[in-house]
């Protein structure tokens, strides 16, 4: 096993500044927003989201968006500083400085690209009854370009890094520095990780993400994520556990090693799927007190996965490690955390 060493990990995604607010069910219709959903903003239609959202009482403000997130959490489990390093695009404000300074005090690394000409991207948090439906104002967050990878001291973060995790999300601002990313990691014959990250990439995103998929051997996905990919697919399946194993056997680039495919269903347990044969990982339900957000849990999973995968633990307890995290950032407001980590295989 390589030791925990900087820079070991090399995440890409969109950073986001969380606007978070327990709202009601009047808000998400005016919205045109769903629970346990996630979008992008529309210029028209959520104009006064933010505001409107920023004047709730319960308001917060938070360092996020999901890759950003997975890493902080990874940062947390593994107690060993800047093992994770993070690429996206900030613009040039006090938002851009509140990510920075938040993200590098849980341990992550971050190298942001910066826009002069657009703001911090802006994520809204919308809670409700233990959901939460996510809006995202990407802005600069949308802006990255490749020229900040192709940049010699980055391009010496990519070759010094061993594991790689994209987010799905990360395909409507750089597609381009994805497929960088992944062909480098083919090359050096590293794992690449992606995640689904929302319905609409399925729909909307297709022809970027199945180019995507094809170079990732461990797949992530929530069982809402993976019936709209399976539907845009043309699975005609509704089993989680049949969408998973069609995962796996979707072509890929790296023959080396076989797919594996990780659904989470909430309460019901982890699907891990490789080699024809599908596993299931219970969990501990948390009882409707101890919940207190359900808001970064997926990427609360993905980050105890990845300290462990890091690590070369087996599947099972990267997985277990995932269900801990969950539940610990479960039972808090945002994807927050607080003390040390104490997950036990």
């Amino acid at each position: 096993m390589e030791y925990l060493r900087e820079g070991l990990l090399l995440g890409c995604g969109n950073p986001l500044l969380d606007v978070i607010a327990t709202v009601d069910d009047a808000f998400l219709q005016k919205y045109g927003l769903k629970p346990d959903d996630a979008i992008l903003a529309d210029e028209k239609k959520h104009k006064n989201l933010y505001k409107e959202l920023a004047e709730h009482d319960s308001v917060q403000y938070m360092a996020g968006g999901s890759c950003q997130n997975s890493l902080r959490v990874a940062q947390w489990i593994l107690r060993t500083p800047k093992v994770a390093v993070f690429f996206g695009c900030v613009g040039v404000d006090d938002y851009a400085e509140k990510l920075a300074e938040k993200a590098r005090a849980d341990g992550v690394n971050v190298i942001y690209q910066q826009n002069d000409s657009l703001p911090t991207g802006t994520c809204a948090v919308a809670i409700t009854n233990h959901h939460r439906s996510l809006c995202a104002n990407l802005a600069a967050a949308n802006a990255f370009t490749a020229d900040h990878i192709n940049q010699p001291e980055n391009r010496k973060v990519i070759k010094n890094a061993k594991y790689f995790y994209v987010t799905g999300f990360f395909l409507t601002a750089s597609s381009e520095t994805v497929q960088a990313v992944a062909k480098h990691a083919l090359a050096a014959n590293s794992p690449f990780l992606m995640n689904l990250s929302a319905p609409f990439l399925a729909q909307f995103y297709n022809k970027e993400l199945m180019e995507a998929l094809s170079f990732a051997d461990i797949v992530f996905g929530n069982e809402i994520e993976a019936l709209a990919f399976a539907k845009e697919e043309c699975f005609e399946t509704e089993d989680l556990r049949e969408i998973a194993l069609k995962i796996c056997r979707l072509p890929k680039q790296n023959e080396n090693r076989s797919r594996i495919a990780v659904i989470t269903q909430g309460k019901d347990p982890v699907l891990l799927a490789q080699n024809g044969k599908v596993v299931e990982i219970p969990v501990d339900a948390l009882t409707n007190d101890e919940i207190v957000d359900t808001n970064g849990a997926g990427d609360a999973f993905v980050g105890g996965f990845l300290a462990q995968f890091i690590q070369e633990k087996s599947l099972e307890t990267c997985v277990r490690c995932g269900i801990w995290a969950a539940r610990e950032i479960i039972k808090r407001s945002g994807c927050s955390f607080d003390g040390e980590a104490c997950f036990q295989e």
